[in-house]
């Protein structure tokens, strides 16, 4: 099998029948497989891949798991040489898609590739961040970032998406891997991570074996944006912050790690202010 895709999928039944209407698997060169991972969908989801997609994988969970151990319950089924971590509330095309397996495929130093994302607005969405770093959220979170290119090493307020090039670390929404080298990462998915920070987490794995990721400018996609995690926006202000706390502790070594100390509790007051009190964040 030349590709997999794995699609998790959690209640966007109009959105995940759109994405899969626009794939024909059985049209790209060298076989391609669906999968679909449902974590247990209260909508109309399952129904629509039953009747609709006969020839997709579907997985159905009796919980919802969560992005990155959905992820990993669908790479474990795949068995493409390369496989694409996609979201639902996306439309691709074949041509995409076969362009960026020769892309990624004619750069060898490359374990992973990112291509352009353009929203329902017809604008590209800012897509593409570095790993994170003390300096850097802390410009993000004053703004300096913008003024200053020291500050700036998360946001990346100066990426170019209209120039491909090397990309620290894309949204999670189209990631293109070798799926030997996918494979060749533990878990791949840090299940630690369940929502937010595990592609981020597993990109930083990733490069830490070698292997980069790239941008390439001239293929894209159709993304509508967050459909799952905007049905439970306060929870996933919480979560997003607790991975981000997540990924310090488990990356950042030295004088770095020892900042957490006056890091930490400012990231806790960020997460009370944007959700406009506690939450618990995501459970599975």
């Amino acid at each position: 099998m030349k590709l997999s895709i794995v699609v998790v999928n959690w209640n966007t039944a109009s959105f995940l029948n759109d994405c899969l209407a626009s794939i024909e698997p059985s049209n790209i060169a060298g076989g391609c497989e669906l999968i679909v991972v449902d974590n247990f969908s209260s909508d109309n989801s399952v129904n629509i891949v039953k009747t609709g997609f006969p020839d997709v994988i579907l997985l159905e969970e009796k919980a919802n798991h969560g992005y990155a151990k959905g992820n990993n319950i669908g790479i474990s089924r795949a068995t493409g040489d390369y496989i694409l971590t996609l979201n639902s509330d996306t439309i691709v095309s074949n041509s995409v898609l076969e362009a960026a397996m020769k892309k990624l495929e004619e750069m060898p130093g490359y374990g992973c590739l990112a291509i352009k994302l353009i929203g329902s607005d017809g604008l590209t969405q800012r897509s593409v961040r570095g790993f994170p770093t003390i300096s850097g959220i802390f410009g993000d979170v004053t703004g300096l970032g913008k003024l200053f290119q020291f500050f700036d090493s998360y946001r990346l307020t100066r990426f170019d998406y209209e120039v491909s090039q090397d990309a620290p670390q894309p949204m999670g929404t189209f990631l293109l891997f070798r799926g030997s080298i996918l494979k060749d990462i533990p878990g791949p998915f840090d299940e630690q991570f369940p929502i937010f920070f595990n592609e981020v987490d597993l990109l930083q794995q990733m490069q830490n074996k070698g292997y980069k990721c790239w941008y390439e400018s001239s293929l894209s996609i159709k993304h509508f944006g967050g459909e799952s995690t905007k049905q439970v926006k306060k929870s996933m202000v919480w979560e997003s912050h607790r991975s981000l706390i997540r990924y310090f502790l488990k990356n950042l070594r030295g004088l770095a790690r020892i900042s957490l100390i006056f890091i930490i509790p400012v990231v806790w007051i960020g997460a009370l202010i944007r959700a406009r009190g506690f939450h618990e964040g995501f459970r599975p």
